[in-house]
């Protein structure tokens, strides 16, 4: 079965709920959800994360040593450096589907929803993020 056709046949009695609401809890934060928009093109040192998010890098291995600890994020060493990756794609497909619904908030027609539109490089919508492009911005994304 592929990865896009799965459905979640968790019942309200699922074990993992509780720590679906941690997930939740762990994402309730503006920066960290930036974070992971800015690792979804591949791993990034800190340095590299605090430039793309606006964000101290201190402020930012702050947010990663939350993301490591909810297993969110991955890393690499290579000498005294370190690199951050998305450990899985569930977490890149949550956070893309909160910002579609942001988008519904805000517009009546979402970009992810017009007919040819691509939201990623060599992708068709809704697959990606509407934020994959680098810009925020509805118009420009028309």
């Amino acid at each position: 079965m592929r990865e896009g056709n799965k459905v979640c046949s968790f019942g309200p009695e699922s074990p993992y709920v509780d720590l679906a609401a941690e997930v939740f809890r762990l994402l309730a934060d503006a920066t960290r959800i930036r974070i992971i928009l800015a690792l979804r093109e591949g791993e990034r040192s800190v340095n590299e994360l605090a430039e793309a998010v606006g964000k101290s890098p201190t402020t930012v291995s702050q947010h990663l040593a939350k993301l490591r600890w909810g297993r969110v994020v991955a890393t690499r060493q290579d000498g005294t450096r370190v690199f951050y990756s998305l450990r899985d794609e569930h977490v890149r497909e949550l956070v893309a589907q909160a910002v579609f619904q942001a988008e519904h908030a805000l517009e009546e027609t979402p970009a992810h929803h017009r007919a040819g539109v691509s939201m990623r490089p060599g992708q068709d919508a809704p697959a990606s993020c509407p934020a994959s492009t680098g810009d925020d911005t509805p118009e420009e994304k028309a």
